[in-house]
């Protein structure tokens, strides 16, 4: 399959995005004190190491698959994470630093939105032309009664010993 000039750019940004990840992962899970006093989130830690082993993670496999459409994804998902837990902060005492550290992450999130629109493929010709079908052979006004003269053969009813008894008038 060949690739076009701009998907070639947007698989280059998505390796830049995932040396990006690694590289802010490893701070979030060396440095956790520093990274929650400059984002405004003093005292979560701990979630922040734990986004940290996220981004790594998403990191290596942006790196390594062979379609990193998905990793982007989920990219975009740790990225709505990452802008709750700071719009939390942004009513903190810190509100300041955690409304840039929202801003930064808006844009970081829209990098990464932009990259996964990039990364889809269109779907083929063929897969495109199902869209108007409904499975029938033809209308369904042409089909009204197609039937009715269907009788079902003797192997497809109930036998007779497991049909319910009913009292025969008499």
């Amino acid at each position: 399959m060949s690739r076009t000039r701009g998907s070639n750019q947007a698989l280059a940004l998505a390796q830049g995005l995932g040396w990006f990840s690694i590289a802010l992962g490893v701070a979030e899970v060396l440095a956790p004190h520093r990274v929650t006093r400059a984002t405004g989130l003093h005292g979560h830690e701990r979630l922040v190491s734990s986004y940290g082993v996220r981004e790594i993670v998403t990191g290596i496999g942006l790196l390594t698959a062979k379609d990193p459409t998905p990793w982007v994804w989920g990219r975009v998902g740790g990225d709505a994470l990452d802008l709750g837990t700071l719009a939390a902060g942004v009513a903190g005492p810190q509100r300041e630093r955690s409304g840039i550290a929202f801003l930064m992450t808006l844009g970081i999130a829209a990098l990464d939105v932009a990259c996964a629109l990039a990364l889809r493929r269109p779907l083929p010709a063929a897969m495109a032309s199902f869209r108007r079908r409904s499975g029938l052979p033809k209308p369904p006004g042409a089909m009204r009664g197609a039937a009715s003269d269907f009788v079902v053969p003797a192997d497809f009813r109930t036998p007779e010993a497991l049909r319910p008894w009913t009292a025969k008038a008499g």
